[in-house]
């Protein structure tokens, strides 16, 4: 039989985990128990590869302690980790035994805490241990809390050797029926190889950097795709006018799937094209891309086009006529 133990807290000398864990530790390993300890603050920068420890545990400890408020970041980020990169079928089978000592307050919260997320996670619980220390040497040399510790890691060496069994919970309920976060749908070893990469500061930079080069090529395609949709109609526009003497006139052509639209200025022989905004507008028109690419194709004109509804127009429509004259495409 094998335990795994992860402490979740500082390593603080007069931390009161430390003390209940190794007690616990040296009543298992004299039940002929295989112990191994992972201190999670040691392995600060390689917590998503932790879960892969689980392989060869018939259970696990997950101790932490209460200095201020909750089971601390430490235990958090184990647990996220074990969220996203834990191998679910392993952990359906595993045991997990919950210690939560409190210097303050939230001993038995931090202990239900553990317990739900195990559960949630899909793990077999175990009866769990906590309490609050005010003088850690008077706690030591208590011998009736020692005897406390040496039953809980008795009954977690019981619980394991015989498989116990225990009744169903809500927490189980939940997540096999209303809990669907989105998950990777990832083979243990995708997991393993997933949680390795991101625990690698080199690879995770390096893909920040690949996302943001991407992003900035991406970006500059996009500028110039629409640096030459800007100029779209403009050219058969100027190419395809006709002077009109004594005309004057601005048009503002709303296209569907414009972000702006497209202003016409007329001043007799000048011609100025842009998408935008003018001041003082004659004739406002709106009318789809394909209606504007037959215009321009001579397949029907402007005036055909408001005829059979097909371009819609509001303004001075003498003005509108106009269009036909100024711009004439064969």
């Amino acid at each position: 039989m094998k335990v795994n133990v992860y402490y979740g807290g500082r390593g603080l000398l007069d931390d009161p985990t430390l003390y209940v864990v190794n007690k616990m530790e040296d009543v298992l390993r004299e039940l002929r128990v295989t112990v191994e300890r992972y201190n999670i603050y040691e392995h600060k920068n390689s917590i998503s590869t932790l879960p892969q420890t689980f392989k060869e545990a018939d259970g696990i400890i997950l101790a932490t302690t209460v200095e201020w408020l909750g089971i601390g970041g430490y235990m958090q980020q184990f647990l996220d980790a074990c969220w996203l990169y834990g191998d679910k079928e392993k952990i359906k089978t595993t045991y997990m035994q919950p210690i939560v000592m409190s210097t303050t307050y939230g001993e038995r919260e931090g202990e239900l805490t553990l317990a739900n997320a195990w559960e949630i996670l899909g793990g077999l619980p175990c009866s769990g241990l906590c309490g609050y220390v005010d003088d850690l040497v008077s706690f030591e040399m208590n011998h009736d809390y020692s005897a406390i510790i040496e039953k809980k890691a008795e009954n977690l060496y019981r619980t394991i050797s015989q498989k116990q069994k225990s009744l169903p919970t809500s927490n189980q309920a939940v997540t096999q029926s209303v809990l669907r976060t989105q998950q990777l749908e990832l083979t243990p070893q995708e997991s393993e190889q997933l949680s390795k990469y991101v625990a690698d500061d080199t690879y995770v930079k390096q893909q920040k950097e690949d996302i943001e080069e991407l992003a900035s090529m991406f970006k500059g395609m996009l500028s110039e795709q629409e640096t030459d949709q800007s100029t779209e109609y403009i050219v058969d526009l100027e190419s395809h006018f006709v002077p009109q003497k004594d005309f004057q006139a601005n048009y503002q052509f709303d296209v569907e799937g414009k972000k702006k639209p497209l202003v016409i200025e007329v001043s007799e022989e000048e011609l100025n094209c842009h998408y935008g905004s003018a001041d003082h507008i004659d004739v406002y028109a709106r009318l789809t891309p394909a209606v504007f690419d037959n215009i321009i194709a001579g397949r029907m004109t402007f005036q055909r086009a408001f005829m059979t509804g097909e371009m819609t127009a509001k303004g001075n429509f003498k003005t509108l006529r106009m269009l036909d004259q100024i711009f004439i495409f064969e």
